[in-house]
């Protein structure tokens, strides 16, 4: 595509950023439907000053990734309910210099997550605080029989304990959770660090399923200890791409191209180093 004065500007913020696939899988949504419009990563320490950076450019749409999912909430023009609720954004939407705040996360991950059919039975062990355990807390609050928030430092996950009502206890004490279903929602295991598991096999020895939210690489330490003890594995891909495509349908208020983000995904993910 040619870019010119008329190319859209969208990115995402984070940091690090050296593992997204978003721009491959974002592009190439806007190259299926058409659209002149191009997808940058912006890896960052202030995420303020790119939401201010948003405004000036202007930034039509960004990604939030970590760290920065909650912090950037009371920083914008509006916010939908249910990001409220959850206490984190992953989606920012510039409509006329009005940045607008939406969480595409959580139905993400529970459309992910219901492939796995006994969810409404299960316990959930969410290993992490941050915005996207948050999300995922959310999105299974009253769909599971409880959760338990395991985290490395206690003032987080006693917040969003106290915001889900139910417990948490310190990582080290996670394999007294008893858990059915373990989550993980740090980036322990997340390219380049890929020999690195948040918990070791002992938290898994309860656990019929375990789901996994880094998508690169796509079988981590924590999915291949899992497997070898007989769980069902659940990558990080299908909730990427869910909320990847939420994203872009806020964004441009069309239908995503998701064969092509899919494709898109899959041949970034091959030639990733």
């Amino acid at each position: 595509m040619e870019i010119d004065v008329h190319t859209a500007l969208y990115g995402i913020i984070g940091n690090p950023l050296g593992h997204t696939l978003s721009p491959a899988v974002q592009n190439a949504a806007f190259r299926a439907s058409g659209i002149d419009a191009v997808y940058l990563a912006f890896e960052t320490g202030d995420p303020l000053a790119c939401l201010r950076a948003a405004k000036a450019l202007p930034i039509k749409g960004l990604s939030v990734t970590i760290p920065f999912k909650s912090l950037i909430l009371e920083h914008l023009d509006s916010v939908e309910p249910t990001a409220v609720e959850i206490g984190a954004v992953n989606t920012v939407v510039n409509r006329e210099g009005m940045l607008h705040g939406f969480n595409t996360d959580a139905p993400a991950a529970l459309g992910a997550l219901e492939a796995y059919a006994g969810l409404d039975k299960s316990h959930c062990l969410l290993l992490g605080a941050g915005g996207a355990a948050r999300a995922i807390g959310f999105a299974l609050k009253g769909r599971c029989r409880g959760i338990t928030i395991a985290n490395r430092t206690g003032a987080r996950a006693e917040a969003l304990a106290r915001a889900l009502g139910c417990r948490w206890v310190p990582m080290s004490e996670a394999h007294k959770a008893g858990a059915d279903l373990v989550i993980n929602t740090t980036p322990v295991g997340m390219h380049p660090e890929t020999g690195e598991s948040p918990v070791s096999g002992r938290v898994l020895e309860h656990a019929a399923a375990v789901m996994d939210i880094i998508y690169r690489p796509r079988r981590t330490a924590l999915l291949e200890t899992a497997a070898r003890m007989g769980c069902v594995t659940i990558g990080g891909e299908e909730m990427f791409l869910r909320q990847a495509a939420d994203q872009f349908s806020h964004w441009t208020r069309r239908a995503a191209p998701v064969d092509e983000m899919r494709t898109a995904f899959e041949d970034a993910l091959k030639g990733a180093r």
